[in-house]
Formats: structure tokens, C-alpha cells, sequence
């Protein structure tokens, strides 16, 4: 069901990896009056953060429960192998999951990939956090598998990453339970789909009133009035003479005929 209330203001999840600036500024010029906050949660915790209403809507990783969240897919991800900057898979621009075989590959317990079978040999220990598992590839010890975002978003200068071709993907989507589709989320969703401000899409915008006629000027329904009067019977010397013309000429027709001298 759609509400009709007012937030004071929006608070929008954010998974890592995702930049919501871009949106978080055409909200701003767009609605000033209704703060935008922003959350960021793990991959993990971004379900239940929106299903006990700690945000109205975000940023997450697919999959999501479709009985309870809608969601709008937004982009999907290149995957890539970070590798220290001196591996010999630096030399390539690209690598297929046959070429770390023999590779050492770190799995975190927050990898948001979602791997039938990870690349590469496992590690001593799955890392807890990505993060911990990039400290581990700085160390040299085993390479590490995230999608393109999350390579950036943990840059290192002693580190890089080549493109791993066939490995699946990771998409990010906008989302939002259901049963909480608020005027605000709607007012985002249209932000996020590239709406203009005057888009009939979304919600309704508010009739516009009717302009007042200017001061000395007649409305259309008083002129169209004024032509029929004039047209039929009118006024003025026009008028009266005609009629009187009729009843001369009848009066000539109707009177006796002269008598012949």
C-alpha cells in the first residue's frame, strides 16, 4: 500500500562499494525541505535493517527476498582478482578462473559473489571482512575475488586488479519492503529512474489554478454570447430600419389597387 504520510525526512542505505552522491544531490536541489540520511550497512545487514524500518529504502546486493522487498535492478558488476602489483597475473589485462587454479584465493565471510565453486586454492582461514582479507593479499599470501567496487574501495598503491572473465557477477539494485512504498520512496525512485521535476510519472502532482482574466477583459464564454446577439436581431440602427423596410413593402401589396381616371 502506498502512505500519504510525511517523514521528517529519508534515510537511504548504502551497501559497500555502492557512491550515492549522485542521487543524494539531485535529491537535495530537489526536495530541500526533506533531509536526506544516509546508513551504511554491510551486504549482510542491509535486509534487516530495511525490514525493521531503520531505512526507508537502499542501496543493496542482489538477490533479495521478493516477498517481501520490491526492488529496481541498477547495474551489474565486472569482477575482478586483486593481486599484488608485482604478481605475474599484472602482466595481463584479463584472466579466466583456470588461470588461478594453482593460486592460493581468499573467501571472505562477506564475499557478496555468489560462487558455486570459488577459483583457486582455499586459504588457511576465511578472513572475516574483505578488509582483512586485502591485508592478507598486501602480505603475499593468496589473492582475493570481489566485484570492481570493492577492489576500488580497498585501494592499496602496492596493489591492483586484472578483469576475471568468467566468474559470476554482482548486481546492485534499489530497494525497499513492499508494504512501506511511501510518497518519499516513490519520490526517490522516481530521482534514481532519471525523472524530470515535471514527470507525470510517480505521484500526482497538485492541480495547477485556473490564471483570472486580465482587469477590462471579457471571458470567452461573455464574447461568444456578445457575437450571437449581434447576429441574431442586434441592435441599433441597422436593426430598426430593416424591420421597418418589411412593413412598408407590406403595406403596398395589402392596400386597394387606383381607381382608373
Amino acid at each position: 500500500m502506498t502512505g500519504s504520510e510525511v517523514s521528517p525526512s529519508f534515510r537511504l542505505a548504502y551497501v559497500p562499494g555502492v557512491t550515492p552522491s549522485k542521487w543524494v544531490r539531485i535529491w537535495n536541489e530537489r526536495y530541500p525541505d526533506v533531509p536526506l540520511e544516509l546508513l551504511a550497512v554491510t551486504a549482510a545487514e542491509a535486509p534487516g535493517v530495511l525490514r525493521d524500518g531503520g531505512a526507508d529504502a537502499g542501496f543493496v546486493r542482489l538477490p533479495v527476498d521478493r516477498t517481501v522487498f520490491s526492488a529496481i535492478p541498477l547495474y551489474t558488476e565486472t569482477t575482478v582478482v586483486v593481486i599484488p602489483k608485482d604478481h605475474a597475473v599484472a602482466a595481463v589485462d584479463e584472466v579466466t578462473a583456470e588461470d588461478l587454479a594453482d593460486e592460493v584465493v581468499f573467501h571472505p565471510l562477506d564475499d557478496v559473489i555468489g560462487w558455486e565453486q570459488p577459483p583457486g586454492e582455499p586459504g588457511f582461514e576465511r578472513p572475516a571482512t574483505t578488509a582483512d582479507a586485502v591485508e592478507l593479499v598486501a602480505a603475499g599470501v593468496g589473492l582475493l575475488v570481489v566485484p570492481q567496487s570493492l577492489a576500488r574501495l580497498h585501494h592499496r598503491k602496492d596493489l591492483t586488479y586484472r578483469t576475471l572473465v568468467d566468474a559470476p557477477q554482482s548486481s546492485i539494485a534499489l530497494s525497499w519492503p513492499e508494504e512501506a512504498t511511501t510518497d518519499l520512496v516513490e519520490d526517490f525512485i522516481g530521482v534514481v529512474r532519471g525523472r524530470t521535476v515535471n514527470s507525470t510519472r510517480g505521484r500526482t502532482p497538485a492541480p495547477q489554478p485556473k490564471p483570472a482574466p486580465a482587469k477590462g477583459q471579457r471571458s470567452a464564454g461573455g464574447t461568444s454570447r456578445s457575437r450571437g446577439s449581434a447576429k441574431h436581431g442586434g441592435s441599433g440602427k441597422g436593426s430598426g430600419k430593416g424591420v421597418g423596410a418589411g412593413k412598408a413593402t407590406g403595406a403596398r401589396r395589402g392596400g386597394k389597387p387606383r381607381r382608373r381616371g
